[in-house]
């Protein structure tokens, strides 16, 4: 299948081969919001959730997650990140979750950003699962992703 870097000739799943690629510079940012009543955000803005600080907890996971990002996504490349960031923020009835990820290497890290978001969003469900029933996590995507020569 042309165009599908992860598909050999025969169809099968494949690593892709980024030996011959020169190493850069790498960035990528991701961002995705969880929907919560009013009420929660404010259990979890006056640190009254059972199970912790949310906001500190979820920002550990996020980037823990970022780190182990190739542990969880099937044939996606081993990176030594040399930055994982999670901001977080209460939003019009929500939470936004923003994640950044570095590195120098030869291929890019969009997908460390979105499993930084998408575990941070799953771990602030997990918290607050006792308090609201109605939670949504929406709009997980890549906001941008640079690449430069070093």
């Amino acid at each position: 299948m042309e165009g599908l870097t992860h598909i050999a000739e025969d169809g099968s799943a494949r690593m892709v081969d980024v030996s011959a690629k020169p190493v850069s510079a790498r960035e990528a940012v991701a961002a995705g919001r969880i929907v919560l009543k009013p009420e929660t955000i404010e259990l979890i803005s006056a640190n009254r959730i059972a199970k912790g600080n949310v906001f500190a907890t979820a920002r550990i996971a996020g980037v823990q997650a970022a780190k182990q990002t190739p542990q969880l996504i099937p044939l996606c490349h081993g990176l030594n990140l040399s930055h994982a960031d999670v901001d977080i923020a209460a939003a019009d009835g929500g939470v936004e979750v923003r994640c950044t990820a570095r590195t120098t290497a030869q291929t890019g890290v969009e997908m460390e950003a979105l499993t930084g978001v998408s575990v941070a969003l799953l771990t602030i469900y997990d918290m607050c699962k006792a308090v609201d029933k109605e939670m949504q996590i929406t709009d997980v995507r890549l906001l941008s992703k640079t690449k430069r020569d070093v």
